[in-house]
């Protein structure tokens, strides 16, 4: 069972992975030095010298059956399991090795203490168990999350307020925290209004995790490696200041990481989902990483002492000419089903495009909200995979130069008034502080649906894709009260709609609909 040519950094790791120990247990067991071990996984291709190798194969001559099986799959020399599989990715996927470091040194571990923990916890998890749980927690509606959240936080003593939509005699309220000043922005998504600037990276080098923080980061990265779940430590922008109005959007921001959120902020939405899928009431003292991130609508508007990332999302409208079958002119409406391999708003209905705003290629640039979401339709809706950080590495200087855009997105952009794109609104999502840029993006040009129609098609991010016309009251209705949205998708489509309705004209006959703040 010994590695055929010899013990390697990797095999070396994956023996001490097999045995389920830390690097400094890892170093006992064979009576060498920590930092060696640490060498091993910095360089996974180094040899061990002769003596070294002994050691390696005593302890692994000395290791129980099921540790050997254990070696034997991540070595490849067995059969390969799902759980094989998790360990493989606990191994050499370097994004889980970013999440661990950073969890290593904000939980004052020595290197390799979260890789043992999570190899721990993830041969403890029971796959049914999360299968359940995900199960569980779709049974959890917009409506709930958004009603635990007016609960939670009580009443606003600012002019921030949850954010209510009327559709008809219909109210449906949302957990986006936002003001008057920052809905109806009907602000073009073009440089001269689109004016968010970087300023330097936020050290996180304070923020400490004890127990209570810790281990819900190791459940997070134990569960993602069991049930396949994209992790990708891509830069964030992480926001500081915002300075927004009619026609205008503006503010500072630095880049963060994703790891930082997925282990800290990102955890709240579940937390709170288990605990009304389980029957409990969300009340101060009962959500503990709430009550640590979270705790009071003071923390959620003061961004610039916490992590603040989020995204932008675009109701997206493609006007069609008269068919003989559908009937008048209209615009046709896109809505997604978010897919389970997702890390948030996961077996949610949301609209197309949506992603976290983050860099592509040049940080001062790509800070603009319109940069963002051309990536997005790319890679949503055009099928760019080039673009998408979570399939593949970037290594275009302009990956949305006017050369490389598919043909759909190169013809909108080759004539102006074919494409129109703004920022409908701004809120902070209760759910776990985000900030959220809900936009519309309107295809004028009825040409392009017969042309390009066709080729329109969403990413792994999405598990269906929904049409809606603009013509169909009844079903917009239907669709704007259904509580199987995510709250930002909700904030998005009304905030969306009710523009589309001012400056559509006759293929535009959607429900009436009223914006209201409650505080």
């Amino acid at each position: 069972m010994h590695p055929v040519n010899g013990w390697t950094g990797r095999t070396a790791c994956a023996l001490q992975s097999a045995l389920r120990m830390s690097n400094e247990a890892f170093a006992a067991h064979l009576g060498i030095a920590t930092r060696t071990v640490g060498g091993w996984h910095q360089k996974p291709t180094v040899r061990p010298k002769s003596e070294m190798q002994q050691l390696l194969d005593a302890a692994l001559d000395r290791a129980s059956d099921d540790a050997r099986s254990r070696f034997a799959q991540l070595t490849g020399s067995a059969p390969a399991t799902e759980a094989t599989d998790a360990e493989l990715r606990l191994l050499d996927d370097p994004d889980i090795t970013a999440a661990l470091d950073w969890l290593d040194q904000h939980a004052g571990w020595e290197p390799g203490g979260s890789r043992h923990a999570v190899a721990v916890r993830l041969a403890r998890l029971d796959l049914r168990e999360l299968q359940d749980r995900r199960a569980r927690r779709t049974r959890v509606s917009q409506r709930d999350l958004a009603d635990a959240l007016a609960a939670y936080y009580g009443a606003s003593t600012t002019d921030h307020g949850r954010y209510t939509a009327r559709v008809g005699d219909q109210a449906v309220q949302t957990s986006v925290l936002t003001h008057p000043d920052w809905l109806d922005l009907d602000c073009p998504l073009i440089p001269q209004h689109d004016r968010l600037t970087v300023v330097s990276a936020s050290p996180d080098a304070e923020l400490i995790l004890d127990v209570e923080a810790s281990d819900p980061a190791i459940e997070r990265l134990a569960a993602a490696l069991a049930m396949r779940t994209r992790l990708i430590n891509n830069p964030l922008y992480q926001l500081h200041s915002i300075d927004i109005a009619k026609g205008r959007i503006g503010g500072s921001a630095s880049v963060a990481h994703f790891v930082q959120y997925a282990l800290t902020m990102d955890l709240l939405e579940g937390e709170l989902t288990d605990a009304l899928a389980s029957g409990l009431q969300a009340v101060p003292g009962s959500l503990p990483l709430r009550d640590r991130y979270l705790p009071n609508l003071a923390s959620v508007v003061d961004i610039s002492t916490r992590l603040c990332a989020g995204g932008a999302l675009a109701l997206t409208a493609i006007a069609r000419p008269a068919d003989p079958f559908r009937g008048e002119p209209d615009y046709l409406l896109l809505v997604q089903e978010r897919s389970g391999h997702v890390l948030n708003a996961n077996r949610r209905l949301a609209v197309i495009p949506k992603g976290f705003h983050q860099p592509l290629a040049d940080v001062r640039a790509d800070a603009q909200i319109g940069v963002t979401l051309r990536r997005e339709m790319e890679e949503e809706l055009f099928g760019r995979d080039d673009v998408d950080s979570t399939v593949t590495s970037q290594r275009s200087a302009d990956p949305l130069h006017p050369s490389r855009l598919s043909e759909p997105m190169r013809w909108l952009t080759e004539s102006p008034g074919r494409l129109r794109m703004e920022c409908t609104g701004f809120g902070l999502n209760l759910v776990s502080g985000n900030y959220e840029f809900a936009s519309l993006i309107v295809i004028e040009d009825e040409e392009f649906w017969d042309r390009f129609g066709g080729m329109i098609e969403a990413n792994w991010e999405s598990s269906s894709l929904r049409r809606y016309s603009t013509t169909d009251t009844d079903l917009l209705t239907e669709l704007i009260t259904d509580v199987a949205w995510s709250n930002e998708g909700l904030f998005a489509m009304t905030q969306g709609l009710h523009r589309l309705a001012e400056i559509g004209g006759p293929r535009v006959k959607v429900p009436p609909i009223e914006w209201e703040i409650r505080r």
